[in-house]
């Protein structure tokens, strides 16, 4: 199937690069990415991967559009105060990109329907706020064999690493001893989120078009404040959990 001369002419600039290509862009039209979460990660996320033309998006996320998700939830405005965050982030892709499919669930996501929710999917982005969810999602996916794109964000900080079934350690090697879980609301510098979300986009599009070298095995560190960034070496860690799933 080639490209249309609509297509080409969308996705001009990025069909320039050697790595992507023709060949790259229908892979990316071809591709299937889940995001869980529409927020603060999953906003700028979604809006790079519909940009980008990866053919199918998922969007999963149970709650509704607050006004104070508005500092950081750029896939949501005024207008969309009090909807599903699944049904505001599906109206402003489809805005941007009409020629792609964009699946709306607006539901929690959970241990009993993570795997039908999953399994029709390439690759999945975590962009929730909750550890537990978190090891929910990285639990599922190993047990699928399904790659993900696992981040954080705290602050003036943020990480992001990718799972890829067989080449490198889930969240479970990483995370041996879970943190307790926030009593608080946890502090967000909005531009934080945008640079974390977006490097999860780009960490699905590398999967996607097989270009590139992933986050597996790595952490990729984030300070905003001293505007640095950091690789950290990941080993796969003997007796993890997971190791059986």
């Amino acid at each position: 199937m080639s490209l249309s001369n609509a297509q080409q002419e969308r996705y001009a600039r990025q069909l320039m690069l050697p790595a992507l290509g023709a060949e790259g862009q229908q892979k990316l039209t071809d591709g299937r990415v889940l995001l869980i979460g529409a927020g603060g990660l999953g906003s700028p996320a979604a809006f790079y991967l519909a940009a980008a033309g990866v053919g199918t998006l998922g969007i999963a996320d149970a709650d509704n559009v607050d006004l104070s998700n508005l500092q950081r939830q750029i896939l949501h405005a005024m207008p969309d105060l009090n909807r599903p965050k699944a049904d505001s982030a599906k109206d402003t892709l489809q805005a941007l990109n009409p020629e792609i499919a964009i699946h709306a669930h607006h539901l929690y996501v959970t241990s009993d329907n993570i795997g039908g929710l999953i399994a029709s999917y390439d690759f999945v982005l975590d962009c929730t706020d909750s550890f537990a969810a978190k090891l929910m999602i990285n639990d599922a996916c190993v047990r699928a064999g399904k790659p993900f794109s696992h981040a954080g964000i705290d602050g003036l900080q943020g990480q992001l690493m990718t799972y890829v079934p067989g080449r490198g350690p889930c969240c479970r090697c990483v995370f041996a001893q879970p943190p307790e879980p926030a009593k608080t609301p946890i502090p967000v510098m909005g531009a934080v989120a945008g640079v974390i979300g977006t490097l999860q986009a780009m960490e699905a599009i590398k999967y996607l078009a097989g270009i590139g070298d992933l986050l597996t095995g790595r952490m990729l560190c984030f300070d905003a404040k001293a505007m640095e960034f950091r690789s950290v070496q990941l080993p796969k860690r003997r007796g993890c959990i997971c190791e059986n799933m």
